[in-house]
């Protein structure tokens, strides 16, 4: 098959959609089963993906699965038209990705071709489906160029083939940029002719440096955000807009780091002032009784998970009377039937 990938970097990888679009493939022919398959790969690998089309067109049915595969991709498409995109090779081109064309390349938009054999109701059929896929390609086309279905069908399928050049194409909608506007279309110009250059000036395109001092209003628009930017000015307000917005998410940044920094250091102000509440309680506790000094930790957990209720507990417990602190501190019963016998004696002998 013509079907090829390239990775051009880590972010970017190129797939070759380069011959006659058919399901099954083979020589110099597109297979849709192949094409569907590296889409699969490359769209879950890569953020960009670059499809290069040089096609005369082929089967319908197999153009329609890789028109509907590259409108599924996540990644950040944008197909170029190197040499032909005929027939269906032109409808896969508009499939609602960025499409950019070379001055040397063409499109060609025809009737959709078919053909069978048997009686007049086969034929019959046979006309029916041909109508209804005329119908589903005028309203591809349709979105691109801001004609209804009808009109897109009264213009261009009337039995001819119709050759678009890369202005005529801008002009209409149905690509975004011109690619290599410094160069011009060689008058009388064969499709053959677009076909053999562009196969041989690939490889030299790809091949060329880039240089950041090069860069144009068509590499901006190749950014999403770009996209609809009329001009150089409009990008460049655009480009302040964006580093602004990036010198005030700098700003922020900085502001949320030191507000980081200011909570880590409150935060850890707070649990050491909980820290020594809880040390000095436990302390308390043992001082009184309350606790003996290896239940320290185990009142000290209790507070940290619930201080609240934890202290509720430590109060309720009794105090116990120290030897030391009765011996230290000795203290006379006043009320004792010992004291009131002698208070009665002394009075006794204080009145004779």
């Amino acid at each position: 098959m013509t079907v090829f990938k390239s990775i051009l970097n880590e972010d970017t990888a190129c797939l070759l959609l380069y011959g006659e679009v058919n399901d099954e493939g083979g020589e110099g022919k597109i297979s849709s089963r192949d094409v569907v398959n590296e889409l699969l790969y490359l769209d879950g690998s890569y953020r960009n993906l670059n499809i290069r089309i040089n096609s005369v067109g082929g089967d319908v049915y197999p153009g329609i699965a890789i028109f509907n595969a590259i409108r599924r991709c996540r990644s950040n498409v944008t197909i170029y038209i190197d040499g032909i995109a005929a027939s269906i090779a032109g409808v896969i081109a508009l499939c609602e990705r960025r499409v950019e064309m070379s001055r040397y390349a063409r499109i060609m938009l025809h009737n959709v071709s078919g053909g069978c054999y048997g009686n007049k109701d086969d034929l019959r059929d046979m006309i029916r489906e041909l109508e209804s896929l005329e119908n589903t390609i005028g309203e591809i086309i349709s979105h691109r160029c801001g004609k209804t279905p009808d009109e897109v069908k009264a213009e261009y399928f009337d039995g001819k083939d119709h050759w678009l050049k890369a202005d005529e194409a801008l002009a209409m909608g149905l690509v975004d940029a011109i690619y290599d506007v410094e160069e011009s279309v060689p008058d009388g110009s064969t499709t053959d002719d677009i076909y053999r250059i562009f196969t041989n000036r690939l490889e030299s395109f790809r091949q060329q440096p880039q240089s950041d001092n090069d860069m144009k209003l068509e590499d901006f628009k190749k950014i999403p955000r770009f996209a609809n930017c009329a001009d150089e000015t409009a990008a460049l307000a655009m480009l302040g807009e964006t580093a602004a917005r990036a010198d005030q998410a700098d700003l922020l940044e900085t502001e949320n780091s030191t507000l980081k920094e200011e909570n880590g250091t409150l935060k850890a102000q707070m649990e050491q002032a909980e820290a020594e509440r809880i040390d000095t309680a436990v302390e308390e506790a043992v001082a009184d009784g309350r606790i003996d000094a290896g239940q320290k930790d185990t009142y000290k957990n209790l507070l940290k998970a619930d201080f609240k209720n934890g202290m509720t507990a430590l109060k309720a417990l009794r105090q116990k009377r120290l030897l030391k602190n009765e011996l230290g501190n000795p203290k006379p019963e006043a009320d004792s039937t010992w004291e009131r016998k002698q208070a009665e004696i002394r009075n006794r002998y204080q009145h004779r």
